[in-house]
This record gives structure tokens, sequence and C-alpha cells, in this order.
């Protein structure tokens, strides 16, 4: 009798004994509730006073503290001034550029090969990263020269490309590749190395094998590490190119910003060198800021790693 009662209350859930059952169950909903919570990453807009204080202002504050020290160094005369010419100086060199029409035309000049040059290393350094990541033979061969190739100078690749292609355009993405591929590949094989073997092994069991495991699987896993790799690849390539034009400086070639800072050079234009400096810099910080951070946010953003920023 007595067991009789006690299945009877179990199956009345609104009884006395029905308590313990909905705990439980509210504990359940509970946990899932957490669970969903942490799953949703809320994602809002920064207001523009924000950005403004956090992103503008702080470069805008650095620049303006280096152009003052630059200009009390230049009034206490610690130097002479043909060579540590005034701000106001270089600044009459750009409007002087920007009159005559060759400002934009120098900076276009060696900002379309190094990007030129990037893509083609982009082109080059993914499957081969994806193969020495990949394919043990091939990583116990290449990825030593690899590693190797990445901390040589690439400055020492302009005189044999020099000798082998001669002064030309050719020349030019050759040294950017040789500079940029090792890097790319390094990237993504780093990258590769720190996926997870359950995505790999889950990826098996959905029939994501071979290039369609490489594809869905592998590459979005590794995106973090390739992005870091392409960043450097084009901070290499950029590197290269502007060793290559400084060196193998031709007419043929074009102004570029390597050859306007050899030609400040020979002919004694303090500057027009320091121009030339800015301007590598200014161009090197704007392709970080236009193509690869908003890439790397977009990325962190999407797995949960970048909240607000």
């Amino acid at each position: 009798m007595a067991s009789t009662d006690t299945t009877s209350s179990r199956k009345r859930p609104d009884g006395p004994a029905a308590g313990p059952v909905d705990a439980k169950t509210d504990d359940l909903a509970g946990l899932e509730a957490g669970l969903d919570a942490l799953d949703a990453v809320q994602i809002n807009r920064t207001p523009v006073r924000e950005i403004l204080l956090h992103k503008v202002l702080p470069p805008v504050v650095a620049v303006a503290l280096v152009l003052t020290v630059w200009e009390l160094l230049v009034r206490a005369e610690v130097t002479e001034t043909y060579m540590l010419p005034p701000p106001t100086a270089v600044w009459d060199s750009a409007v002087d550029m920007w009159l005559k029409g060759t400002l934009l035309e120098v900076i276009w000049t060696s900002v379309s090969r190094g990007l030129l040059g990037f893509l083609l290393a982009v082109a080059i350094g993914t499957p081969l990263g994806l193969l020495v990541a990949r394919v043990k033979l091939i990583r116990a061969g290449i990825g030593p020269i690899l590693a190797g190739l990445q901390s040589l100078p690439s400055v020492a690749w302009v005189a044999p490309a020099v000798i082998w292609l001669g002064l030309n355009d050719s020349m030019m993405f050759a040294v950017i590749l040789l500079g940029a591929v090792p890097s790319i590949a390094n990237g993504l094989v780093s990258g590769v190395d720190q996926v997870s073997p359950l995505y790999l092994r889950a990826g098996r069991t959905l029939g994501a094998t071979g290039i369609r495991g490489t594809v869905h699987i592998v590459l979005p896993a590794a995106l973090p590490g390739y992005l870091a790799g392409l960043k450097q690849g084009w901070a290499f390539s950029w590197r290269s190119l502007m060793a290559a034009e400084i060196i193998a400086s031709s007419p043929e070639l074009g102004l570029g910003l390597g050859q306007l800072l050899e030609n400040g050079r020979s002919t004694f234009d303090m500057p027009g060198i320091f121009l030339s400096i800015l301007l590598i810099l200014f161009v090197g910080i704007a392709i970080d800021q236009l193509i690869f951070s908003p890439l790397e946010r977009r990325v962190l953003r999407s797995r949960g790693l970048l909240v607000k920023n």
C-alpha cells in the first residue's frame, strides 16, 4: 500500500511530492539559460565621442609631442640645421612636391608595387604553408629552410636579384617574394599547429577530409595565426621593397619612396630625406590601420574574443 501511494504521488506533478522534480527542472533551465547567455556576445556600437577620445586623440597627441620635441631640438641647436632640418622645412618639401604633382605619384608607385608583390606572396605562401603544416615529410625538409629565410635580411636578395633579372619590376617582385613568402607560410603553419585535434576528428566524422577539410575546418580554425602571418608578411613586403628601391634605383623603374630617399641622400637634401622617411612610415601605418586591424578585430569579435573595440 505504501508502494502504491509513493507511485501515485510521483505521477501527480501538482501534488506535494512534485517539488523535487520541479526544482531539478528549474536548475536545468537555469543552466541552459546561463550557457545561452555566455554564447550570446553583446556587440554594442562604440559612441563617436569614445572613439575620438580613445582612438583618435592618443595618436594625435603623440604626433604633436614628437613635432614639439623635434622643434625644440632644432631651436636648441643640438646640431647643424643641414643635418636636422626643422619640421617646417620638411613640410615645405612636401608642399613643393604636391604643387609639382609628384607627391601622390611617388607614393602610388611604391604602394602599387608593394600590394601586388604582397598578393603574389599570399598566393604562393598560403599553399606552401598548408603543405608544410599537413605533410610531415615536406615539413621536415622545408620547415627549417623557411625559418632560416624568415630571419635572413631581405636586403641580401637585392644584389643577386639584380644580376639574375636586371633593373626592372621583376627584380622588385622577386625581392618582395623572398622576404614575404616565408613569413606568410610560417604564420599559417603556426596557426594550423594550434588547431584543436577535436575539430579535425569532428570534421572527418562529418566527411570533411582532404581539400574539403582544409577549406572548411583547418583554415577557419587557423585564421588568427594565419592573419598574424599576413600582417608580418606585409611588413616584410614593404621593407623588402624599400630596400630594393634604395639599392637598385634607376630612372627606368620610376620614382618610388625608396628612390626618393636615395636621391635625397645623393644630393644632401635632408628635408627630402626626412619627408621620405615620414611617407614610408605613414604608408605602413595606413595599410595596417585600414586593412589588417579591421580584419583582426572582425576575426576576434566573431570568436567572442573581442566584445568592445
